[in-house]
């Protein structure tokens, strides 16, 4: 296969690159000095280059080089001008994961070098081979580009050796095709986001540090590569408190030919700080008149829900509105409903707090967000109303309080015939509001809401934010005409998009796309049905029963699991009679069945058992004596992006009466 002149220079630099980082030329010297030394005849005044190859292969020197350089198949295969390109990843094991890197555009490597200082893991011990440890993760996100380091073990001085390559582009000016220069890349004011997530030795997650790097720096060092030390703070009440040190080198790719000089760089990101900052003072004067404003309608509007800022993890305060962006799903979800059901089996999680004195509050950045799997409602709701937008929604988030005065956050949806739909983020259940006239006589019938919510403060998306300033913040009294100011107070659009719109301001964290799940729903199933055909067998033994198990009756079970999740992602029930009448055929006559279907949304056997055992209907299909007893369990993953999944499990027996 012949490769395009600028393909092959490009790849004889790489190759280059490589060798010299494992310093094949020092070893090649000094192999050629040993057989000289050794070899060679004093009769013979030359080597051959056949003895020299010998030489190297037999001490193993070419087979390294070719580990090292382990391309893969499609490496050279020409893409279409209009495919995405796929992000490239370097680490230590494999040096050139794809090599199809478009030499008309310019990269940033970025590779981190280790870390120290994560003083919680001093005496964290050296973890055995093979054995389940603690893990730190590093995810980083920059211009719809997303990474994931490979788990290290905690420590502290965790092994982080990874290197990532950012493809640095300009879409958004219309020359994305062309190879950035250095003035157009100081105008990039994009961050990269750094999560850094902890999963234990169960498979929870703890989000540990969240960092915004300003990479711009390398643009003014020489040669086009600099060496930072990140100092990672922790998250939420613990803001302030240094977690670690990552050392991170950053390096242009192809090398720049002309840097710019460290002190416009330096002018260049103080300008953005200072008008970033100008920007949110504005802003700041603007709500607080806003606020004064609609406390004089009504005093009584001072105990009201009405959120305008919120805390991120790293403690900082953001307009609500830069929580939500119209978010498209790609193919990865096809409709609204299953984009509510995919936000529903995200786990559900209230931000730890230390201590007493209630819930602690904590807004996650998306990334953060969707790295940890899990976080509280106003993070499920943030996500829920993004998409509903990318769907063409008018959609809001709703703040407010359900039952007992518990703050809450849910998503609304308003129809063009005026419809009113609550989405519960946290369920995946949606609501028809009907409001009820607080006018009408006290016989009059009025209908019942089916929703949990109580009162309602305020709505927002990314372009409006409006206050409840009706006579009852009741959400069954409330009416949902944004447009009459007299009972919803608008913000300026145009003092939300100062401060809200992408590009705004430098302080605003980039929407991450979706990624696809890395779960094989199959796979998966079977050794969680595996694993629990194993404790049901254990339990049972320690109980003096014997287990046997019916297959068949088994398979007849995935129907049914299919169905409930059909149903809950739909909400239409379909294909029960066909599952009916397949048990009734398979039960001899006489016989008695009795199922028993839950669901989750973590991949845990052990602790899925315990908790199907705390179901007493559950514990009498496990623990079911008599004569012929037949047990019969089915496990369905359905698997949803960000790898969330729903867990659908189905405990089954047969017996004489």
């Amino acid at each position: 296969m012949s490769l395009p002149p600028e393909k092959a220079s490009e790849l004889k630099q790489l190759i280059h690159q490589q060798l010299s980082k494992m310093d094949v030329h020092g070893r090649i010297r000094e192999i050629l000095a040993e057989t000289i030394r050794e070899e060679l005849a004093p009769d013979q005044q030359h080597l051959s280059t056949e003895d020299l190859i010998k030489a190297l292969r037999r001490r193993g020197i070419i087979d390294d080089v070719m580990k090292e350089l382990n391309f893969v198949t499609d490496s050279v295969e020409q893409e279409l001008p209009s495919s995405p390109k796929q992000p490239i990843c370097f680490d230590r094991q494999s040096t050139l994961k794809k090599t199809n890197i478009d030499p008309t555009r310019r990269y940033l490597y970025l590779q981190v070098l280790g870390g120290k200082a994560f003083l919680e893991h001093l005496q964290e011990p050296e973890p055995l081979p093979g054995q389940v440890c603690s893990t730190f993760t590093l995810c980083l996100h920059y211009r719809n580009q997303r990474f994931r380091s490979k788990p290290v073990p905690c420590a502290c001085e965790p092994d982080f050796h990874d290197g990532f390559l950012l493809e640095v582009h300009r879409e958004s000016l219309g020359d994305g095709t062309r190879m950035a220069d250095s003035t157009t890349m100081l105008s990039i004011s994009d961050p990269i986001h750094m999560v850094l997530i902890k999963t234990d030795i169960f498979g929870e997650t703890t989000l540990v540090a969240s960092y915004f790097l300003e990479w711009r720096s390398v643009l003014g060092s020489e040669n086009g590569v600099t060496s930072l030390t990140v100092e990672l703070m922790g998250v939420g009440t613990e803001s302030k408190v240094s977690v670690g040190i990552l050392n991170i080198k950053l390096e242009m790719y192809p090398p720049l030919n002309q840097t710019l000089s460290q002190e416009v760089v330096n002018t260049q990101l103080a300008l953005e700080r200072q008008k970033t900052a100008e920007k949110e003072r504005l802003f700041l004067v603007y709500a607080k008149q806003w606020w004064r404003e609609y406390l004089q309608i009504r005093p009584s509007h001072n105990s009201r829900l009405v959120k305008i800022f919120a805390q991120d993890e790293n403690g900082i305060n953001r307009p609500v509105c830069s929580y939500v962006k119209p978010l498209r799903a790609g193919r990865l979800l096809d409709t609204p409903r299953q984009a509510a059901r995919f936000v529903n089996v995200l786990g559900y999680e209230r931000a730890p707090v230390i201590g007493g004195g209630g819930k602690q509050e904590q807004w996650c950045t998306l990334l953060a967000f969707l790295c940890r799997n899990k976080g509280d409602c106003e993070d499920h709701a943030n996500l829920l109303c993004s998409l509903l937008l990318g769907y063409g929604l008018e959609a809001f988030v709703c703040v407010g309080t359900k039952a007992k005065g518990v703050p809450h956050a849910w998503v609304m949806t308003c129809g063009t015939d005026g419809t009113i739909t609550f989405w519960e983020s946290l369920t995946g259940h949606r609501y028809i509001h009907k409001p009820a006239s607080p006018d009408e006589p006290p016989v009059a019938e009025q209908p019942k809401p089916l929703y949990p919510y109580r009162t309602i403060g305020c709505v927002f998306n990314h372009q409006m934010f409006l206050g409840n300033c009706q006579p009852s913040d009741a959400v069954e009294t409330c009416v949902f005409d944004l447009n009459d100011e007299s009972k919803w107070k608008p913000m300026s659009e145009e003092a939300i998009k100062s401060v809200c719109a992408p590009g705004a301001t430098t302080s605003l964290p980039p929407f991450p796309p979706l990624c696809a799940s890395t779960i094989d729903a199959s796979v998966t199933s079977n050794e969680i049905e595996m694993q629990l055909r194993l404790l049901v067998s254990e339990h049972r033994k320690d109980l003096g029963l014997t287990t046997v198990w019916e297959d068949q009756l088994s398979y007849l079970l995935s129907p049914a699991l299919a169905s409930y999740e059909f149903e809950r992602t739909t909400s239409i029930s379909a294909g029960n009679e066909e599952f009916q009448d397949a048990i009734r055929r398979a039960v001899p006559d006489g016989h008695t069945f009795k199922g028993f279907p839950i669901h989750f949304v973590y991949r845990n056997a052990r602790r899925a058992f315990a908790t199907c055992l705390r179901s007493p209907f559950c514990e009498e299909i496990i623990c079911c004596r008599g004569d012929q007893v037949r047990l019969a369990v089915r496990v369905r993953v359905f698997t949803y992006p960000e790898s969330a999944c729903a867990v659908w499990i189905m405990f089954a027996c047969e017996c004489a009466p």
